[in-house]
């Protein structure tokens, strides 16, 4: 057990990013396929073939999942993982050729860094040379190089995020695990207290040696859900861009029909909604798909309940390990 999403049996993750352009893109290959589900809770999504996990459609099983930062051009990395799978045969047999099944979201990234460098179908390609069943590595990379959360105000108060990742063993060799980008509206909240989010001000970056360090003081938050009830708030929500979201999967040895891992990613968004506050607005497009790899016995409760409690540590993760960039604090020291 490493604690991440890859001590789920037949989950490997390979990250790609642009350190300089603050964008990239993190691959959760399933090499012998997994039945999928997906739930969409944001209303702002970017998305790639969700529709065919629709319980009633025909194909059962993907073979990985893309997470990519650069808005609706980092969809084009999803072709990397095609061809990166195509080259080793891998994929649904249609009795001609194998053609791999590759869903994938994205998030909006382009207000950090450089928004002409994107994800592409060679981004793509390399992170999936590196995917291992390692741990990946977590905070600015992949997926979370360019993620940020507390945008109300947009960048000028807003705090660095990133990627995170996390498991959980339930017993009888059962294990559930999550890795998951956030680069959400709100803040993120651990045991009913803002840690990371929207600032109020009051302690901006403090310049040592001639670069910005924001470890001098103490963080003050403004609490996104308070600010929204005073007069700027609500000036500032009718013109709000729709320039977020938490995008991740769920995985589980656990066996779960196409049903039921549909039903697996409804619940671990009980997760994201715990950590995060508020969740699920217009201005996000929050995403989780759900994998299901073997064929351990359970029920689908108890995993999209511990798909929940797992995804809510995977966020928690996602900003601790993110260090300051882009102009933005991060916890990570």
């Amino acid at each position: 057990m490493n604690g991440t999403i890859t001590d789920v049996s037949g989950i490997e993750v390979g990250q790609a990013q642009n350190d300089a352009a603050l964008t990239g893109c993190t691959v959760i290959l399933c090499r012998k396929g997994a039945v999928s589900g997906v739930d969409v809770r944001g209303s702002a999504p970017g998305t790639r073939e969700t529709d065919l996990l629709d319980p009633i459609n025909l194909v059962q099983k993907v073979h990985a999942i893309l997470l990519a930062g650069g808005s609706a051009f980092g969809l084009d990395a999803a072709s990397g993982v095609m061809r990166y799978l195509d080259e080793r045969k891998i994929g649904f047999n249609t009795g001609i050729a194998k053609v791999p099944i590759v869903p994938a979201a994205i998030l909006f990234d382009l207000n950090l860094g450089d928004k002409t460098v994107h994800p592409d179908a060679e981004m793509g390609y390399q992170a999936c040379l590196t995917a291992s069943k390692a741990a990946p590595a977590e905070g600015n990379v992949g997926a979370g190089a360019g993620a940020s959360i507390g945008k109300l105000f947009g960048n000028a108060l807003a705090m660095k995020s990133g990627l995170g990742s996390a498991s959980i063993h339930i017993g009888n060799g059962i294990i559930v695990g999550a890795i998951v980008a956030v680069n959400a509206f709100g803040d993120v909240v651990e045991d009913g207290k803002i840690i990371a989010g929207l600032r109020s001000g009051k302690i901006g970056p403090i310049r040592v040696g001639g670069k910005e360090n924001f470890a001098e003081g103490p963080l003050h938050f403004a609490d996104t859900l308070k600010m929204m009830q005073t007069f700027a708030g609500r000036n500032v929500m009718q013109f709000a861009t729709k320039t977020n979201t938490v995008i991740g999967a769920v995985a589980t040895n656990a066996k779960l029909t196409k049903v039921e891992a549909t039903k697996v990613a409804q619940m671990a968004h009980d997760g994201l909604a715990r950590a995060i506050r508020p969740a699920h607005t217009m201005l996000d497009g929050d995403t989780i798909f759900a994998l299901s790899t073997g064929n351990k016995k359970s029920d689908v409760t108890t995993i999209g309940t511990f798909a929940a409690e797992v995804m809510m540590q995977a966020i928690l993760r996602a900003v601790k390990m993110s260090a300051s960039a882009g102009g933005l604090p991060g916890l990570k020291t």
